[in-house]
């Protein structure tokens, strides 16, 4: 069985636990892009974090986007 949450590592939002509970396996799989306040591209940017390979309920940071 999969987690409930994940933790964000690095990036803007370094840290937190998310709650992914009503997300799929798949959805778990391919990771997010999330809405952020302190990214690159100031409040309304996206923080782009994918599941760390070997380390279920880790997801690291990858890029910042408009």
């Amino acid at each position: 069985m999969t987690a409930p949450t994940i933790e964000l590592v690095g990036g803007p939002l370094d840290g937190p636990l998310l709650d992914v509970t009503g997300c799929t396996d798949e959805e778990r799989e391919t990771g997010a892009m999330l809405i952020t306040e302190t990214g690159a591209y100031s409040p309304g940017g996206r923080a782009g974090y994918e599941p760390r390979p070997g380390a279920p309920g880790l997801c690291d940071w990858q890029r910042d986007v408009p």
